[in-house]
């Protein structure tokens, strides 16, 4: 299965919501949706789920074009919205149903494919309970259900983090970890960057409706001259010599003490970690952690665009 937005464009009057905007989407990857305030990030979801039409450009899902043929590609995709739509006195059960039905499941294959997605989202204990009643991320697991339940090629999630405890944003990202390994592709927007950053196989910036970046968090902070910090500890020197020593040495942009612990700021890649690590053992520093990580999604961001998260 392959998703490809292809130049797609979207106007509100005289507003270019969506301005030429492509990438794509394979079988078992995640990727991430991000942009500032009013950047065209649900617009463009909207459309990709056949809820909203494009003003010019197109979107296929393996090479079937879905403004050709939407009830088509529609079988194939599954939205999951911001937020729970207004069913509040219906159950969980009833909810996830209805959608079965919707997408044409009668009789053995209905109860098949509602009893499956209920025990694979973990709504069970709950299936019985009116919407109304749930909590937030129960909600979440009951609207994920109902997103997968006529098993689409395609998931197209909006903010499913918004609003989740750290336990219930947990739980969700394992299961969107699952979705994808059972060969599923996943688009995913979320102001939470944190969170597409432990769980994306590669990222989509836009700003103002237009693409600013796209590819996966190591290649982008590669491009865009980010930085990495290193945690580094050591037998010897003290924490404040080696702080002293890192910011003598090339490469090293800054370096301070956090706890026991030092932390040095480089350039982002493996390279400059292992031009670091080599420098300092050179130097007879008795290193008993060095530990690289990468730019961060939200340092990526701040420098592609010029809005706030959201």
């Amino acid at each position: 299965m392959k998703l490809e937005i292809d130049n797609l464009v979207r106007h509100f009057g005289k507003t270019r919501a969506v301005d030429g905007i492509s990438f794509g989407v394979d079988a078992g990857e995640v990727v991430g949706f991000v942009g500032p305030n009013g950047a065209g990030k649900t617009t463009t979801l909207r459309i990709v789920a056949t809820l909203d039409e494009a003003t010019a450009g197109d979107v296929w899902i393996d090479g079937i074009s879905l403004f050709d043929y939407p009830e088509e590609g529609r079988r194939q995709i599954g939205y999951m919205p911001d937020a729970l739509p207004e069913h509040a006195d219906m159950t969980a059960h009833e909810y996830v149903d209805f959608f079965g039905r919707a997408f044409g499941l009668r009789g053995a294959a209905l109860r098949e494919a509602v009893g499956e997605v209920e025990a694979f989202t973990g709504i069970e204990p709950f299936r019985d309970k009116t919407l109304k009643s749930l909590s937030k991320g129960m909600k979440q697991r009951v609207s994920l259900a109902r997103a997968l339940v006529h098993r689409p090629d395609l998931l197209v999630m909006d903010e499913p983090a918004n609003g989740l405890d750290p336990r219930a944003r947990i739980e969700l990202r394992e299961l969107v970890q699952a979705v994808a390994e059972d060969g599923k592709a996943i688009l995913i927007s979320s102001h939470i960057l944190s969170e597409l950053d432990e769980m994306c196989s590669s990222v989509v910036i836009i700003e103002q409706g237009r693409l600013v970046g796209k590819g996966t968090v190591e290649t982008l902070a590669n491009n865009l001259g980010a930085t990495q910090q290193i945690m580094l500890r050591a037998l010897a020197p003290a924490p404040r010599d080696l702080v002293r020593l890192l910011l003598e040495l090339p490469g090293v942009t800054d370096a301070h003490v956090r706890g026991d612990n030092c932390i040095a700021e480089i350039a982002a890649g493996p390279e400059a970690a292992a031009d670091l690590l080599a420098a300092l053992v050179q130097r007879g520093v008795r290193l008993i952690e060095f530990r690289p990580g990468q730019a961060g999604l939200e340092e990526i961001f701040m420098k592609v665009t010029h809005g706030e998260i959201a």
